[in-house]
């Protein structure tokens, strides 16, 4: 007898079927139990058929559900979920709206309350909204109505499938070939730098590349609140953030991490994004022989990172002299990325030095601009970072030949 053709689609009837009998059983909802409750739902099917639906169910049960298919795509950064009929993907050319659809909003708050647990967190009403590491590395942020009034709004942000070298950014466009050398000086001179941009920028993706340029006889430490740096080299050292559980003990923040990082030897310093009180302890270290730290910062511009680390550190309890001060010796540039809108190009926008002024502020000088059309523009800061790279190869403003460019490590 022939096995009955299944379809792609697994019918929500079938799929609530099968959920309430691995709830009776009280058994793991693994893949071979929901197979086996399949089967005892659906007993005409063939094996082929059991295996391929089983599969199906394991994704809406125990997986992202349809949200499988765009997550296992090696182009995906980002899947937002606004609502059961809006799925909408960044795959490196800026967002677009996908086909995908849940049958209703219920089927969508039950895949973010999944992932939710998976996660180690609670999301119902009392609880409308989650921010957590998922195994693996995927980040999710879940919001349930009412406070998404337009209905359960996931967003999973993936972490780098690989660590992207300097050539390879240079070929995708991030990096113009003028600006190679510059950056590989400055990680060569073990200048301290942020790179600041927008959300999606690829800060993250350069920041691996130029620490993969690091001494291999250097230690790396790296603290995040999710392991997304992966650079190449061999003495890499991670520590990330640990949330508070149910009762609301037992966090561990990224101020807690550069403490306690600083007595673990690092030859470098890495957070992977500033964003609160531990720019106090980051610069208190960078002023205190820790050369060649760095990070990523939320910023519009380059000149914006000042006031950015400004309000970080009043607000952590520094007055506003004090955070300046600590900043004009602790930092010595920013390298800030921008995206295009229109093509979702990231390109690196500038690279400037952090200067005092005669007000005693520190400001970000030029050093480097880099257009949208590939030309590059020395900047009153530009002869200060030669300066400063003295020690390395020079700095050069030619464009390199394409074999050139192979050539280059």
């Amino acid at each position: 007898m022939t096995a009955t053709p299944v379809t792609a689609a697994v019918s929500p009837e079938l799929v609530e079927a099968v959920r309430v009998r691995l709830a009776r059983t009280g058994v793991e909802p693994t893949a071979a139990q929901v197979a086996v409750a399949l089967r005892a739902e659906k007993a005409v099917y063939g094996d082929a058929e059991i295996l391929a639906v089983a599969r199906a169910l394991c994704a809406d049960l125990i997986g992202a559900g349809p949200l499988e298919p765009l997550l296992a795509r090696p182009d995906v950064t980002d899947v937002l979920v606004n609502g059961p009929r809006e799925v909408w993907v960044d795959d490196g050319t800026g967002l677009r709206r996908t086909s995908v659809t849940f049958a209703d909003d219920g089927a969508v708050r039950r895949l973010a309350q999944r992932l939710a647990t998976a996660a180690g967190r609670r999301l119902d009403d009392a609880s409308p909204y989650v921010d957590a590491r998922l195994p693996g590395g995927v980040r999710l942020h879940a919001v349930l109505p009412p406070v998404a009034p337009g209905g359960t709004c996931i967003s999973l942000r993936l972490p780098p499938r690989r660590t992207f070298t300097l050539t390879d950014l240079v070929r995708a466009g991030t990096i113009t070939p003028p600006a190679l050398p510059v950056l590989t000086a400055m990680v060569t001179a073990r200048l301290a730098f942020l790179i600041s941009g927008g959300t999606g920028t690829g800060k993250t993706t350069l920041l691996s590349a130029l620490l993969s340029l690091a001494d291999q006889r250097e230690r790396l430490l790296l603290v995040e609140d999710s392991a997304e740096l992966r650079p190449l080299h061999p003495h890499v050292v991670r520590l990330e953030t640990r949330p508070p559980n149910l009762e609301g003990a037992g966090e561990v923040n990224l101020r807690d991490l550069v403490r306690q990082a600083l007595r673990m030897r690092p030859d470098r310093l890495v957070v992977g994004e500033v964003r609160g009180a531990e720019v106090v302890d980051l610069l208190a270290a960078l002023n205190t022989g820790h050369e060649g730290g760095c990070g990523t910062l939320h910023a519009n511009t380059a000149a914006d990172v000042p006031p950015r680390l400004e309000a970080l550190g009043c607000a952590a309890g520094l007055t506003r002299e004090a955070v300046h001060s600590q900043l004009s010796a602790a930092l010595d540039a920013v390298i800030h990325l921008t995206r295009d809108r229109k093509t979702g190009r990231r390109r690196i926008a500038q690279v400037c030095l952090l200067t005092r002024a005669s007000t005693g502020l520190v400001e970000a000088v030029p050093a480097l601009t880099f257009t949208p059309q590939g030309t590059t523009h020395p900047g009153p800061a530009y002869e200060a970072l030669a300066h400063r790279t003295t020690h390395s190869p020079p700095l050069d403003l030619s464009l390199p030949s394409a074999a050139d460019l192979d050539s280059r490590p």
